[in-house]
């Protein structure tokens, strides 16, 4: 591994550090995903605890990681660390082949401030990431206009192309409210965004990857879950990284499938009633399945497909037990067909 400080603005103390592991050859794949890290201090600091220690905690799930270290509240105000985010990202996009990335498997993690700035970077960027990790994030009013009046409250600007998001937080948070992961998660639900949230019993605020070594007060022995829980559901989302490079994604890349610009299987059926006579065509064993169940239980087509419209594709073939490998070579083709939304 080879580490690189890039000063981005010396005047403010913004630096990006690059953490880049090796591939090709022995690996046996040219690309990896990459995380940027965002510390978390209230914007009155980048926290140590909450820089490194993640870099290393993905680095060793096979991300090229960056800890980038934005103006903060004696430097300069918003919108400087979005701007400074923006800078980051375009940065690593446009070392991507130098930095053995794939473009499309750029995502974020931030904690508390740093939570904050992730979850603008997923809602109001113009770099958005593939995903955010958000823990412990500050997302309403009270806590956000405490660390800095006139920043944006993410929960208020989540929309149907916000990128998916993951939170972990301990319901006993007495500094960032545990309210405020609830309102981002109510907000991604509202919208229909995918995510996945982890509210642990005990462990309070700034427990970072809830490592002994790192943690400051008692944590739910579960607490450290959250990272590999996260890289998990990454894999889910970007697809994982193995030997033989990515896998597909488990779930369609959008997430929101009746919003993405391209079809899949995470359209719901009432959606894909609006498509194309191609599009229909191709779920045609879909469609067979449903006529089938109907006439066997003595229900109408039109009543099974209605109780069931709000249902996505793939979960109504799986119910429907269709072969995984033919729900995959569906999914394939129909992202290569627009979604008339």
């Amino acid at each position: 591994m080879t580490n690189e400080k890039i000063i981005l603005h010396e005047e403010r103390d913004v630096s990006l550090t690059a953490y880049i592991q090796d591939a090709g050859g022995e690996f046996g794949y040219a690309k990896r995903p990459a995380m940027l890290v965002l510390p978390g201090g209230g914007y009155a600091m980048c926290s140590d605890r909450e820089a490194d220690p993640v870099t290393m905690a993905f680095s060793r799930a096979g991300y090229q990681t960056f800890v980038l270290r934005y103006t903060v509240t004696s430097k300069g105000k918003w919108p400087l660390p979005l701007e400074d985010y923006e800078e980051a990202m375009a940065l690593i996009i446009e070392n991507a082949e130098k930095w053995h990335i794939d473009p499309a498997k750029i995502a974020v993690v931030g904690f508390s401030a740093g939570g904050h700035l992730a979850a603008c970077a997923a809602t109001v960027a113009q770099h958005r990431p593939a995903a955010a990790v958000l823990v412990y994030p500050a997302i309403m009013k009270e806590i956000v206009d405490m660390c800095q009046p006139g920043m944006p409250y993410p929960h208020e600007h989540v929309s149907n192309d916000t990128c998916p998001c993951f939170i972990a937080a301990c319901r006993d948070d007495r500094t960032v409210d545990i309210k405020n992961a609830l309102a981002m998660e109510w907000a991604l639900a509202e919208k229909d965004v995918a995510f996945e949230s982890h509210i642990y019993s005990y462990g309070g605020h700034g427990f970072s990857t809830g490592e002994e070594h790192i943690i400051t007060n008692s944590v739910s022995p579960r607490v450290p879950h959250w990272v590999d829980d996260s890289v998990g559901w990454l894999g889910e989302i970007m697809g994982r990284l193995t030997r033989n490079g990515f896998t597909e994604p488990e779930t369609a890349v959008s997430m929101n499938g009746n919003f993405a610009p391209v079809l899949s299987t995470a359209c719901t059926l009432n959606h894909m009633a609006k498509q194309s006579e191609e599009a229909k065509a191709v779920l045609a064993p879909m469609y067979a399945g449903i006529e089938a169940v109907a006439k066997a239980r003595g229900f109408s087509v039109e009543g099974l497909s209605l109780a069931v419209g709000n249902n996505t594709v793939r979960e109504i073939m799986e119910m429907l037990q269709i072969p995984a490998e033919t729900i995959a070579d569906i999914d394939r083709a129909l992202h290569g067909m627009i979604n008339n939304i």
